[in-house]
């Protein structure tokens, strides 16, 4: 399934029903009072978040919504039927903005959380509430109220335990495969992941986490470079980062260097990013014949209190120790 996490909507609630102009007509009753009925409620446009779907792609296809009008009130004070309401539904983790202002409005975070985008035009009153001892014979109703219209953005940011980050093919794609069911493409060469990837991964006691696969970043990503604008909102919910660095003899960059200009990309798109919990981890281990940039990254790491860990999952070395420690973090 393709995955798609932004969409541009249209929607419009339904108009309320008029209200009827009518009067009683019986035998034996020439001149009856207004008995006009009142004009039903428009239908409302709802977006509710669904934990069965996990993409916007549907959006693709289909970008205008329209909820039907209310019914146009009777005689014999008969009203009009309500409209029933649209319903759309969105994956969790949706956030909901207004395309005018770009402010956001609605950020549905549960299974069931729901947002009127537009709300549904009232019925018209039918003539029958304007009788009056002086005016008993009123000719007019109210017309029915109009429905809302706007254009809507929709922005998915994944749910998600653990955060995978750090430069493209740094081996986020292969530890996600090893420690979890998720099979994402992997291959020798940047930008491998062009779709963030989500896996359950299995911890001590029976526990289970979520581990998200970000697609690689890269100097100004935050404005616009490479993929990373597309996808750092998916790092927002985050609970902690594993910042994974690639160790090996082909990794061209000085470890520490790579490390800090991550920290600023996410820095320069969200401050708040800074305060998460976060582990550095050395990666493909079993390549390396030089020690020189693992121990230089875990002096690095050791002086400013940050979490270290060094792996391959290649060949499973570090894994285990990992996982017992991605456990007791989410815990505490």
């Amino acid at each position: 399934m393709q995955f798609i996490d932004y969409a541009k909507i249209f929607v419009t609630s339904g108009n309320g029903g008029k209200g009827c102009v009518s009067f009683r007509r019986e035998k034996y009753v020439p001149k009856g009072g207004p008995d006009g009925g009142d004009g039903g409620r428009g239908g409302s446009i709802i977006i509710k978040a669904s934990d069965q779907i996990n993409t916007l792609l549907d959006f693709k296809y289909k970008r205008e919504f329209h909820a039907r009008n209310g019914q146009n009130g009777m005689g014999k004070k008969m009203h009009g039927k309500d409209a029933g309401d649209l319903i759309i539904s969105v994956p969790v983790g949706t956030v909901i903005k207004d395309a005018d202002s770009n402010n956001t409005v609605a950020d549905l975070i549960q299974d069931g959380d729901y947002f009127i985008a537009a709300k549904g035009g009232r019925g018209g009153l039918g003539n029958a509430h304007f009788a009056t001892a002086t005016k008993q014979v009123p000719r007019y109703a109210q017309p029915g109220e109009e429905g809302e219209e706007k254009w809507l953005i929709l922005e998915l940011k994944l749910l998600a335990d653990v955060g995978l980050i750090g430069f493209p093919n740094a081996g986020k794609s292969t530890l996600i495969s090893v420690i979890s069911a998720a099979k994402p493409k992997i291959a020798d060469y940047p930008f491998t992941t062009l779709v963030p990837n989500l896996g359950v991964v299995k911890l001590r006691d029976h526990k289970t986490c979520v581990v998200a696969d970000i697609p690689g970043l890269i100097e100004g990503a935050h404005k616009g470079a490479g993929l990373g604008s597309r996808f750092l909102r998916h790092i927002e919910r985050t609970r902690i980062f594993l910042h994974l660095i690639d160790v090996s003899g082909t990794a061209d960059d000085d470890p520490v260097a790579q490390y800090i200009k991550i920290r600023k990309e996410l820095e320069s798109y969200s401050p708040a990013l800074l305060l998460k919990p976060e582990t550095i981890v050395a990666t493909k281990i079993d390549s390396v014949s030089d020690k020189t940039k693992i121990d230089r990254l875990e002096k690095y790491c050791k002086n400013n209190g940050i979490e270290f860990q060094k792996i391959s999952s290649v060949t499973g070395k570090g894994i285990s120790t990992l996982l017992n420690h991605l456990s007791k973090t989410l815990a505490e």
